[in-house]
């Protein structure tokens, strides 16, 4: 995407004694240098935006809008899927999308935290209901892992354990049944909120 050069103009020496909040970077707090516009609107000294993009990637530091395609730290693995007759709770009149990952043990790359210590792999099994809406959450997870968003490594929060594959911020359904409390069904807001979360890291 291109960024273009936004200009200004003052009106009166007014202005050029008190700066208006609007002619200031709001990273750096200081005049624009080399002012670069997003399709949000929001403006950046162009050094600035770069610093940004490189440390949170192509997000807007005001209003988090994303502005390019995000590319996650998630190690090389397998997503596969398959639809099965059985029904989730919930959804009585439509069959189950089961989902496997499965992301192999390795070694950490410069970009995890660790680099160069070895990572314990994971394998998990989540859960869509086979309708219009479950086959469009599936094609958005597939975009997201292949961007590799699904999965980080970190601390597992169940064993404690650092150098883990963990999830990444996108809640998945890993049981059919006992509803939100035990990461199943029922849940009918969940194909709604894992939209918005796959729609915050730009995956729409």
């Amino acid at each position: 995407m291109v960024l273009t050069r936004f200009q200004t103009s003052k009106t009166s020496s007014q202005d050029e004694e008190g700066i208006h909040e609007d002619d200031n970077c709001p990273i750096c707090m200081d005049k624009f240098t080399n002012k670069k516009q997003l399709k949000c609107k929001h403006e950046f000294c162009e050094e600035c935006l770069e610093q940004a993009v490189s440390s949170m990637g192509p997000i807007c530091p005001v209003c988090k809008d994303v502005f390019g395609p995000i590319e996650g730290d998630q190690p090389d693995g397998k997503m596969s899927w398959k639809s099965v007759r059985y029904s989730l709770p919930g959804f009585p009149d439509y069959g189950t999308i089961e989902i496997d990952y499965n992301i192999p043990s390795g070694i950490q790359m410069e970009k995890h935290p660790n680099p160069g210590r070895t990572y314990s792999g994971i394998s998990r099994t989540a859960y869509l209901p086979d309708n219009k809406e479950g086959n469009d959450v599936l094609c958005l997870l597939k975009k997201a892992f292949d961007q590799k968003l699904i999965f980080t490594i970190g601390m597992s929060r169940t064993t404690g354990l650092d150098d883990q594959v963990i999830w990444n911020d996108i809640h998945h359904k890993t049981s059919t049944g006992g509803g939100p409390e035990n990461v199943g069904y029922p849940d009918p807001n969940y194909l709604s909120r894992v939209r918005e979360e796959l729609k915050a890291k730009g995956i729409k």
